[in-house]
């Protein structure tokens, strides 16, 4: 059987007020023509569709169109929830992706309720992104008893996905979709922090043998995290944001899966959408090198050594509409702070345990870390 397997599209997402909805519509246009061309059996989309729990009806009109253009192909997809995505959103449109052949699950579902599902000949276990929080409920269905639950998420992951594929055979073709941290995976850029640190990472191990390929969403970076069974991030559709992975691969994985033999894997690293890219430069030679930023056909950032002024930044905005950032960089904050970071990128999690350890002199227990997370889970990341 021959499967695409993509993620992370992010629809209705806005980068420094841009919205990049009709890039990555122009991605799907393109994914629809290749599904065509490459004889795809079985499309998988592992979680992120979107970027945001509300996004704009262009956004959504993007994703059902690429919807339809499978059903007009005759080809199933199978599709689960990301961080990003609203849960209850994608279950509430399940009904009406069931017209276009796509089973989708927003919620996580066990074995025996919904959690595996034949499609195509093949059987597929179906794991959407789980919080910390939503494991302990998981692990409610699985024990009958969510406050006994005392395990780390690592070992939760594994049991859930224990459960989802006990009923996996060698003599069938075995699929997992999972939104989840691999440890070990590279970020892409644009990803979350939050949901990507060690209390979020899961072995490697924690996907059985008997899988014959496992398909992942929510890291950026196209990649593979484990030989047996073969699993592999598809990344992005697009560039979705400025850092060090403004050179990752990303695009999409076209397997060819056959019941108790490895799968052949084709990554396709595709650069769809403009390219994104930060310029560093010296105060004292902006004038000389804005031509270079000029010239780039993308968005740009630039990240400028030396103390400007908002008067400089309104310029360099009227004069380069590509550039959608500008910084300024002291010698004075880098001594100070060792580097400049982006708040929307910090690892919360691991900056309270820093505060903690600062303030009393001992680590924090991991009690107290499971508070809080769970705090920070129900106030600022799960879309409602």
């Amino acid at each position: 059987m021959r499967i695409l397997h993509t993620a992370d599209w992010h629809l209705g997402k806005l980068l420094k007020g841009v919205d990049r909805t009709p890039e990555i519509a122009a991605a799907l246009d393109d994914l629809g023509q290749m599904v065509a061309k490459e004889r795809i059996e079985l499309v998988l989309v592992c979680g992120d569709l979107f970027d945001k729990a509300q996004v704009s009806t262009e956004a959504q009109a993007a994703a059902f169109g690429f919807f339809k253009r499978l059903s007009e192909l005759k080809v199933p997809s199978l599709v689960i929830a990301g961080n990003h995505d609203s849960r209850e959103g994608l279950e509430a449109l399940s009904p009406l992706l069931s017209l276009a052949s796509a089973t989708v699950r927003g919620q996580v579902r066990l074995a025996g309720k919904g959690g595996e599902v034949e499609v195509a000949g093949v059987k597929a276990a179906m794991l959407p992104f789980l919080s910390e929080r939503r494991l302990v409920s998981a692990q409610g269905l699985l024990e009958g008893d969510s406050t006994r639950w005392k395990g780390s998420y690592d070992e939760g992951i594994r049991r859930v996905i224990s459960n989802l594929t006990e009923s996996f055979e060698p003599r069938q073709i075995n699929l997992i979709l999972g939104h989840l941290t691999v440890d070990g995976s590279k970020l892409g850029g644009g990803e979350f922090t939050f949901y990507t640190t060690n209390s979020y990472a899961v072995s490697p191990s924690t996907f059985p043998v008997t899988s014959s390929y496992v398909a992942l969403g929510h890291i950026h970076r196209q990649q593979q995290v484990s030989a047996a069974p073969a699993a592999w991030y598809s990344g992005s559709l697009v560039q979705l944001d400025f850092g060090e992975g403004e050179e990752a691969p990303r695009g999409v994985i076209i397997a060819e899966v056959s019941a108790g033999v490895a799968p052949v894997v084709t990554p396709v690293d595709v650069r769809w959408g403009k390219p994104l890219k930060t310029f560093r430069i010296k105060l004292d030679e902006l004038d000389r090198k804005l031509e270079s930023v000029r010239e780039f056909s993308g968005y740009a950032k630039l990240v400028l050594e030396g103390r400007g002024n908002p008067a400089l930044r309104e310029r360099i905005f009227r004069q380069l509409p590509q550039v959608l950032d500008v910084e300024f960089r002291t010698q004075e904050q880098e001594t100070l702070s060792g580097e400049v970071f982006d708040p929307e990128e910090l690892d919360w999690s691991e900056t309270y345990s820093q505060y903690h350890q600062e303030t009393t002199g001992a680590a924090p227990q991991e009690g107290l870390m499971k508070a809080f997370r769970q705090a920070y889970e129900e106030t600022l990341v799960e879309p409602v």
